[in-house]
């Protein structure tokens, strides 16, 4: 190997020592993993074209590259974002435009790359709720509260004062501990509020539908075309428990899933076409939250095979 060919591998093995990292940081800014990983791509580009010999800290300095790439496709985003959301909920609740890619694998089976991705116990949830954070504030919140990236340091990026990035971050904060509280840490107390849920749906049973449902219980689905761009959701547990005739179909074709590390389904008919993603938020024994894909095209996206067998 030549002078020349041993300063490009050795560059690139750089940078693939922080890709998971990296990729984590991408994933929970955009919710999106191919935009993450064509974020990647991008702060490879980047990497590849600039002289970093005097860089101390290159996983900082590929961090901030990263982030400032995610930062641009959120402001893509919101200027895309000419009309409003119109209310999908029977109180006038709006949905987000979509809910992120959830991360899938079978219980039980160990992937490396998903926890380095999911460490901290980001829910798919979590990860809705990130979707109504501005650009600036799930920038700072991300690398602040997640990855323990100092003010000073976000600062320049979102071009803001430190002061003025912490107080991003802590609005931040306050929106996603309002509105996605920490799961249940016990994935086995999760899966038996799950169980019963599909259990109660699958008997018709409404009475143990709903004690198995938190009463403030927020149902998002990602319905596909005939809900255009929007989000359904549905609001409380009578409410939710009224689509008990839905569950009860799905209940027996549903695959026991992590979804983001959480317990959720994969739902798949017995003619091995998916019908739909299923992740639950548990707080106390309690379904807080269901979010849920079923849109054909979307779910078409997703390799199910591992739950096909």
């Amino acid at each position: 190997m030549d002078e020349k060919s041993s300063r490009t591998a050795l560059r690139t093995a750089r940078f693939e020592e922080h890709r998971p990292h990296l990729r984590a940081v991408a994933y929970r800014m955009l919710g999106s993993i191919s935009e993450a990983e064509d974020a990647l791509q991008e702060a490879w580009l980047r990497y590849d074209r600039t002289d970093t010999a005097g860089v101390e800290n290159l996983g900082g300095w590929l961090t901030t590259v990263v982030s400032r790439v995610c930062l641009n496709l959120l402001r893509d985003r919101a200027q895309r974002r000419e009309e409003p959301l119109v209310p999908t909920g029977p109180d006038g609740e709006t949905g987000p435009e979509r809910i992120p890619d959830p991360l899938l694998r079978r219980e039980g089976v160990v992937d490396p790359e998903q926890e380095v991705m999911l460490a901290d116990s980001v829910g798919l949830a979590l990860m809705v709720v990130m979707e109504s954070l501005s650009p600036a504030e799930r920038v700072a919140f991300v690398l602040h509260d997640m990855f323990v990236v100092p003010f000073e340091e976000i600062a320049p990026l979102i071009e803001k004062t430190a002061a003025a990035t912490r107080q991003l971050a802590s609005r931040a904060r306050r929106k996603v501990q309002g509105q996605a509280p920490a799961p249940d840490p016990d994935l086995g107390r999760q899966r038996l509020a799950v169980d019963a849920f599909f259990a109660a749906s699958r008997n018709g049973d409404l009475e143990a539908l709903v004690a198995v449902l938190d009463p403030n219980v927020v149902l998002r689905s990602d319905g596909g075309a005939a809900l255009a761009r929007h989000t359904l959701v549905l609001t409380g547990a009578a409410t939710v428990a009224g689509q008990a005739a839905m569950w009860g179909k799905l209940s027996p074709f549903a695959r026991p899933a992590l979804v983001n590390g959480t317990a959720g389904a994969v739902v798949i008919g017995d003619n091995g076409r998916a019908l739909s993603i299923m992740a639950f938020t548990v707080v106390d024994g309690a379904i807080t939250a269901i979010d849920v894909i079923a849109d054909p095209e979307r779910l078409a996206t997703f390799d199910l095979s591992a739950f096909r067998d």
